[in-house]
């Protein structure tokens, strides 16, 4: 075992009371502490004289304390820490709030480095609340480019910078070099060791960029040699060939109520390709928001079905498994329709409700050959009899890990046919920008559909003031006595001190008893029960309520096609991607649609979001430009990823990307099990425990 992988309890000078804090953060051993970079730079590493001092400016002096005191303000119950600090040109006051301990750490006479923020009052400058540590030590607070890091209570960047200092001279050159010489040569890149000491405490804030470039590199290298590996494991697989039967796929499509888009055409010629061969496909079909990726899916089922063999398709929530089981009836109407749902809740073929145990039975005979559902499709009590293709819909909701025991789950069912995998269909409907595409979906072919059904109608996209809500109202009543109905969204289930925003079940009251006392209202959130969200949402959907107030749980999959007005409260809380997802939830129908962003936030940010939302309808510039501004960690999830801020950074950079890969797959031609390089195979080993690809 590596001194890295030591455990943080097992470090003489880390404090037991800090253990479980360092355990939110991610901190369980020495790498992890070593690899916690910070989240930005303070620039405390010019020391000017007192005199020199500005209002508002940020700045560092080194001076000696001629007097310092706590006072206690009775008015508002604060213990003020106040000093005079001096050096040859000046004195200034310097002032730190509720942190009346300062008085032991700095007593009077002492030469001491304050950096911070340079303020005025009545009294004239004065430090408010500097950073501070004695003259005599090597900077590690002040004096120097500082690391601010993600925190958590009870564990500030103070603490944290002191404790990494303290490893670093211990564990530093335990530090292994992974990447092979060759390719930090060709890539110009410096050593793990130095980037990790400059990443924590930097020389330059040019340093900075070496190092957080070196550490996107060896993120993007891992990232790409397991995706590489991969997609060649599936290559290698076997799987169940699955004939092109055109004459079956021209008759379902003559029998749609509707005209399939040109890229509806295409993907699923390009899936019905997939599945004749004799490996599996694995392949994702990114589709806006309506664009019909069920039916795509439908005709890839349909295929199967015919052939004899089974479809399993999961989805992350029971509404969307029941909404997909519906469609799947009425589309396959026609062709021998044999389609189950199963969920923690219910099991039932279309044409009945079925004992668990009697439909488990029908599963394990094969005669349900298309078998919808949630996570219930994988527990140990379900057995196929052929399982052919596995269709996995809106695959981002079940989280990188998730998907990724979905995956070998499918590959694994029991009876499944002799030595092959599954033909694994991955669906989304947030369209996912390119270079997120690259770096986390290199070992998948894609598929994307990027047009809408003829005669949609542009959905009308406003952004709402409070001084106009009254308005809206108006306009929402009018509209659901024309028969429409509408979905108001809430970023919030209840109300929050830590989080401000607007609470669904709070604001389900209001609009209940004061905004629409005449009109039927329902409420969904993500803590009912499932039975009791499908039959929220089974009411609504037989039009017994007029509005629907629901958080983020109808993001995805819910299509009501009387509902013709979205209201998202708090619209500024969303990343725009989410904004359209909502969005996407009307416009179904032949009725003009509305969206209104309601906000009460200023700021000029959100305005340009909004802006961009009500200005374009395509969901692929919308993923581009909520990358560009909110960033990669916000768009995919930093807790579902595992990869590291340095390397989020770096997610926009097409260029490193692609050299990642290149270099993965020349190493891996080169050397597929890694035998000339066994630390990078170690690091490899662990690297893909805490990171999985489709």
């Amino acid at each position: 075992m590596s001194a890295l992988d030591t455990p943080i309890k097992n470090i003489s000078f880390i404090e037991k009371k800090y253990l479980k804090k360092l355990e939110q953060l991610g901190i369980k051993n020495i790498r992890d502490f070593l690899y916690f970079f910070p989240h930005r730079y303070d620039d405390f590493s010019k020391i000017i004289k007192i005199i020199e001092l500005k209002q508002d400016e940020i700045a560092t002096i080194e001076g000696k304390i001629v007097d310092i005191q706590n006072i206690r303000t009775w008015k508002r119950r604060m213990a003020i820490t106040e000093a005079i600090a001096e050096d040859k040109s000046g004195s200034i006051r310097v002032v730190w709030f509720n942190q009346p301990y300062i008085v032991q750490n700095i007593k009077k006479d002492s030469l001491v480095r304050l950096s911070g923020k340079v303020n005025w009052d009545k009294k004239g400058l004065y430090f408010s609340s500097p950073a501070y540590e004695m003259a005599k030590r090597a900077p590690t607070n002040t004096g120097r480019i500082v690391p601010v890091y993600p925190e958590t209570r009870g564990l500030t960047s103070r603490w944290l910078r002191w404790k990494i200092s303290q490893l670093l001279k211990k564990y530093l050159e335990e530090i292994p070099e992974i990447i092979p010489d060759a390719i930090l040569k060709r890539q110009n890149l410096i050593s793990a060791r130095e980037a990790v000491q400059e990443l924590h405490f930097p020389s330059s804030f040019e340093k900075v960029k070496v190092a957080q470039k070196r550490m996107a590199f060896e993120e993007m290298f891992l990232i790409q040699f397991v995706s590489v590996r991969a997609r060649k494991d599936w290559e290698t697989s076997c799987a169940t060939k699955i004939n092109f039967d055109e004459k079956l796929v021209k008759d379902f499509v003559a029998s749609l109520p509707f005209k399939l888009t040109d890229a509806q055409r295409k993907s699923a010629f390009q899936i019905l390709r997939d599945i004749e061969k004799p490996h599996p496909m694995n392949r994702l079909l990114e589709g806006d928001v309506g664009s019909g990726k069920t039916v795509v899916a439908a005709i890839a089922a349909l295929e199967a079905m015919t052939a004899g063999y089974q479809t399993a398709i999961m989805a992350p929530t029971e509404v969307l498994a029941r909404q997909h089981f519906e469609t799947f009836g009425k589309v396959l109407k026609g062709f021998s329709q044999k389609v189950g749902l199963l969920t923690n809740s219910e099991s039932r073929t279309f044409w009945k409700k079925n004992t668990r145990k009697n439909f488990l039975g029908k599963i394990r005979r094969g005669e349900i050959k298309i078998l919808i559902g949630t996570h219930a499709l994988i527990q140990e009590s379900v057995e196929f009899k052929n399982l052919a293709l596995v269709v996995i819909d809106e695959q981002h909701r079940f989280g990188v890990e998730q998907r990724a025991i979905l995956q070998k789950a499918a590959a694994n069912l029991k009876d499944n046919l002799k030595n092959s995998v599954p033909h694994l269909l991955s669906m989304t409907a947030t369209p996912i920008p390119r270079t997120l595409a690259l770096a986390f979906y290199g070992n998948l072919d894609l598929s994307i559909l990027d047009e809408l059904p003829k005669g949609r109608k542009k959905i009308i996209t406003e952004t709402i003031t409070p001084a106009s809500r009254e308005k809206v109202y108006n306009f929402i009543r009018a509209e659901i006595k024309k028969g429409r109905q509408a979905f108001f969204i809430f970023p919030l289930i209840e109300e929050s001190e830590k989080i401000s925003g607007k609470a669904a079940t709070e604001e389900y009251k209001r609009l209940s008893n004061d905004i629409f006392p005449d009109l039927k209202i329902g409420l969904l959130h993500g803590r009912m029960k499932p039975k009791d969200k499908e039959e929220v949402m089974k009411d609504f959907n037989d039009k017994k309520y007029d509005i629907l107030v629901s958080t983020s749980v109808i993001e995805v999959g819910v299509d009501v096609p009387n509902a013709t007005i979205m209201v998202i409260e708090g619209s500024e809380r969303f990343g725009l991607a989410q904004l359209h997802q909502f969005r996407g939830r009307v416009g179904r129908s032949e009725h003009q649609s509305h969206c209104f962003l309601f906000t009460d936030s200023p700021s000029a940010t959100t305005n340009k979001r909004l802006k961009a939302l009500i200005e374009s309808e395509d969901g692929f510039k919308l993923a581009e430009y909520d990358l560009e501004i909110r960033g990669p960690g916000q768009f995919i999830g930093k807790r579902q990823s595992g990869i590291a801020d340095a390397a989020m950074q770096h997610l926009s950079d097409v260029k490193l990307i692609q050299q990642g890969r290149i270099e993965a797959q020349s190493l891996f031609e080169f050397d597929p099990k890694l035998e000339k390089f066994p630390i990078l195979k170690q690091t490899l080993d662990r690297f893909d425990k805490e990171i999985h690809l489709e």
